[in-house]
């Protein structure tokens, strides 16, 4: 069985299009449904079901779904065992929120380009949500992100460096705890966590505020504009509002400090470590981002 056909399967899958599909795989349109029809044949049974606004899979397509994404991850594995050589070399993806992109891993990804000429390290700004899933799917290789050292049972990790968080406000919000009346109205604005893995975190923050609401968002721009203006108190990386409390702009909320300590990490898949190109990643993020 050709992995290109399964890989075009799965692009077509996750796309929900074969033509978005070609544009992930940088190949035409019809190679990707000649690859999907060949397999198709190979396997004596339709796997999409063509839509007028994309495709799906079909019963057998789904059945067949994580077995595919298993074959294609093992082939991509030893593709670059073969290829790896005394300085590793070959292709890695590697996703991050904007906070950490910015604030930690630039120094990461300029020690792997000189360090490393010949490995291609493809960097890719996601939610940790998109990120999480990217990764399980195959779709990326490594996930830096903020958490709490929570274990998950498909994914290793590796703690990086203290990442502490700050809860901060508008100068007029900052000073004083939420009254009453003011706390059913009172929003938690969020960004770059995912609260799933920074166990029991949001609960501690929500309680504290007597929040009414959470609005989690995708920039960290925008969190500290809605905190600056007064609209919610804003919950980031403490690296990410540090100029803004030295410049006045925003200020803590008295008396909070987490009692769950968070960190940068990174997250691999189970069974994943060994391959060169992945082992030098993590060494380097061990190097460079933990005494950054």
């Amino acid at each position: 069985m050709d992995t290109r056909h399964l890989e075009a399967f799965l692009n077509a899958v996750d796309a929900g299009s074969v033509t978005r599909a070609a544009g992930m795989l940088q190949v035409s349109q019809p190679t990707v449904t000649n690859r999907i029809k060949a397999l198709e044949r190979s396997l004596g049974l339709p796997l999409l079901e063509r839509l007028p606004g994309g495709v799906r899979p079909t019963r057998a397509g789904r059945s067949i779904l994580e077995h595919a994404r298993e074959i294609v991850r093992l082939s991509v594995r030893v593709r670059r065992i073969a290829d790896a050589s005394l300085a590793p070399r070959g292709k890695i993806c590697v996703g991050a929120s904007e906070s950490l992109i910015n604030y930690r891993l630039l120094p990461l990804i300029e020690y792997l380009l000189l360090r490393y000429p010949e490995m291609d390290v493809s960097l890719r700004q996601s939610t940790p949500q998109e990120a999480l899933h990217m990764l399980r799917n195959g779709q990326m290789d490594c996930v830096f992100m903020i958490g709490s050292g929570a274990s998950q049972e498909d994914l290793e990790h590796r703690d990086l460096c203290p990442e502490p968080l700050a809860l901060v406000a508008g100068e007029r919000r900052a000073h004083s705890r939420p009254g009453p009346q003011e706390a059913v109205a009172s929003i938690l604005v969020t960004a770059d966590l995912d609260v799933r893995h920074c166990s029991g975190l949001l609960n501690e923050v929500e309680s504290t505020l007597r929040a009414g609401r959470t609005l989690k968002l995708d920039s960290v721009a925008a969190v500290k504009r809605m905190a600056e203006s007064g609209i919610g108190v804003g919950l980031l990386p403490e690296v990410t509002v540090a100029e803004d409390i030295a410049d006045g702009r925003l200020r803590r909320v008295v008396d909070w400090r987490p009692a769950t300590p968070t960190y940068t990490q990174a997250l691999w898949r189970r069974g994943d470590g060994g391959h060169p190109v992945l082992d030098a990643v993590l060494k380097a993020a061990s190097d460079v981002v933990s005494t950054g």
